[in-house]
């Protein structure tokens, strides 16, 4: 009896990771006036809406179901995704090119979309989506964490899920000056596989002070967790600024179920604040074949200023 629960376990933690979730509710209030009308989630950076390019990076991961977890006037997410009618015929008849679309057109679906109706916090917004997610392991990306590099942040965490199956977090080593702004976790032993990225998790420990963090290396945004996460945040008290903290749930859940740590191979940019948001862009344009150059002599000219 044991033998086939433990079989059965085993097969439900490397189920292939196909759901992602996208809490996209939130009202953006850093942004104002701009986001009054436009969710922050939509604002350019270049001429991408900042949730595109987590979609991007879940669909290079191998991900087919998007769940939106969205609020009240946040519909124009889910129209961006949607066809535009007009727009393309438009397009057509006048031979532009229509490749630019294509990275917004979905299976139909492969779109989901849940309220979260009060503002309760991540680990709130993540329940609301159980419905969808179900008994299957999914994986969570948080648009105002910008994400940059080859391969992407998830296709390195799915690369390593299926390896090691369970919980993974994705995380950053930052200067130990640094790590009293973020989520730090408690490291076990790092695996001798993936390069040496992948480290066991004991604990996890919100912003704490400099002296006291456990190590350098911050949760950044990404993560694959395993559906009993549902039921530990089903029954979550509030936790800090009275919010139901998805990082709390997974604390509790370290010892019962295997966490790693995947340290991220490429660059992150927080797009939540508006500092963050001009260094993604700027990194990006000069990344950029089509406007790299020029970018970069407008950058050169104004600081000579």
């Amino acid at each position: 009896m044991a033998r086939a629960f433990l079989s059965r376990q085993s097969m439900n933690t490397h189920k292939p990771i196909k759901k992602a979730v996208f809490p996209v509710a939130g009202l953006g209030t850093r942004f104002l006036p701009a986001t009054k009308a436009i969710p922050k989630e939509l604002l350019p950076v270049i001429d991408r809406p900042l949730i595109q390019y987590a979609v991007d990076e879940a669909r290079e991961a191998g991900i087919e179901q998007m769940i939106f977890v969205t609020g009240r006037g946040k519909t124009a997410i889910v129209e961006n995704f949607d066809i535009a009618f007009e727009l393309e015929s438009t397009m057509a008849e006048r031979g532009k090119d229509m490749s630019v679309l294509e990275p917004t057109r979905f299976t139909p679906g492969n779109l989901i979309t849940v309220r979260q109706q009060v503002p309760l916090g991540l680990g709130h917004a993540i329940w609301c989506a159980r419905a969808i997610v179900g008994d299957d392991p999914f994986a969570i990306l948080l648009p105002d964490e910008l994400m940059v590099g080859k391969p992407g942040c998830m296709k390195q965490m799915v690369d390593a899920y299926n390896e090691v199956g369970g919980n993974l977090i994705s995380v950053l080593e930052v200067p130990q000056d640094k790590v009293s702004s973020y989520g730090v976790i408690a490291p076990g032993a790092t695996l001798d596989m993936l390069d040496g990225t992948l480290t066991e998790v004991k604990g996890l420990v919100e912003k704490p002070p400099v002296d006291q963090a456990p190590s350098n290396k911050i949760i950044s945004g990404r993560y694959i967790l395993q559906p009993a996460v549902m039921r530990t945040l089903e029954g979550q008290e509030k936790g800090a600024g009275g919010e139901i903290q998805l990082t709390d749930a997974m604390a509790r859940m370290i010892g019962e179920q295997p966490f790693h740590a995947v340290t991220f191979g490429g660059k992150r940019y927080d797009c939540g604040s508006k500092t963050g948001f001009v260094e993604a862009t700027l990194a990006i344009a000069l990344e950029r074949e089509d406007m790299g150059t020029e970018v970069r002599a407008i950058a050169e000219r104004l600081l000579a200023k």
